[in-house]
């Protein structure tokens, strides 16, 4: 069994780095793990099946965003990759509860590699989380 096949959710962890190029140098070639997509501020990881993505943030601040599809997505966050309905149903009960969401449930990459439901909510101490959902599983680390 790959951990794509696994019944435990994997998590998805996105950390601030001040320097791009020496992160892929340790995550990429220190540490031998797969790159996928990337951008000018961040790069996603596969580490060990869970999805590990380091992100541009020269200067620590209270709070940083990083743009992603046309939103500002809070850094760090960190979450987990759930299935559509599991996605859906937390989304649900999200709205039920009055949730105040960072950015509301979306496809994010619609119709490109690595098409993804996901949403950013912050916990009550301002820990931001990203729940995610992939109609293709095979997809969460494509680049």
């Amino acid at each position: 069994m790959t951990a794509l096949d696994s019944p435990i959710p994997r998590f998805h962890l996105a950390m601030p780095v001040d320097d791009l190029a020496a992160a892929r140098h340790f995550y990429g070639e220190i540490l031998g793990l797969e790159q996928g997509r990337s951008a000018d501020t961040w790069v996603d990881w596969n580490l060990h099946g869970h999805q590990f993505v380091t992100h541009l943030a020269p200067e620590r601040a209270q709070r940083i965003h990083n743009p992603v599809d046309g939103h500002d997505v809070p850094v760090p966050h960190f979450g987990l990759i759930l299935t559509i309905p599991a996605f859906q149903k937390l989304a649900e009960r999200l709205y039920a509860a009055g949730t105040d969401f960072v950015i509301e449930p979306y496809v994010r990459f619609q119709g490109q590699k690595g098409e993804q439901w996901t949403m950013f909510l912050l916990d009550p101490a301002g820990n931001a989380l990203e729940f995610k959902a992939f109609a293709d599983d095979s997809q969460v680390f494509a680049a």
